[in-house]
């Protein structure tokens, strides 16, 4: 059976909630934070992170906190914080099932 849309996170989105977990910040910080905590191994180009955030909008996982010209800050919601804490229950059992014997 399909998943459901947004049911699991891809690694960007799983990102960038994790970042607005930490608190708000603008799409700019949100790249930065995510390159600086992954090492470069994460690396959320202008169009990856505008669709993500542009999605996570939409859905409710995060709301627009402020506008200062082209600038928009942004924090998760209740929502968001459910699917992070869904997400990172979901990839410590893959990580559970990897380390375990068979």
């Amino acid at each position: 059976m399909p998943k459901k849309a947004m049911e699991i996170l891809t690694e960007s989105m799983f990102y960038v909630l994790m970042a607005l977990n930490r608190g708000p910040m603008c799409g700019i910080d949100i790249a930065a934070w995510i390159t600086n905590k992954t090492q470069g191994r994460v690396s959320l180009g202008p169009a990856t992170l505008y669709t993500v955030l542009g999605k996570f909008e939409k859905e409710g996982y995060i709301a627009e906190t402020e506008v200062e010209g082209r600038k928009r800050t942004y924090r998760i919601t209740g929502k968001g914080i459910d699917a992070y804490r869904t997400e990172l229950q979901r990839l410590r059992a893959c990580i559970a099932d990897a380390d375990g014997k068979e």
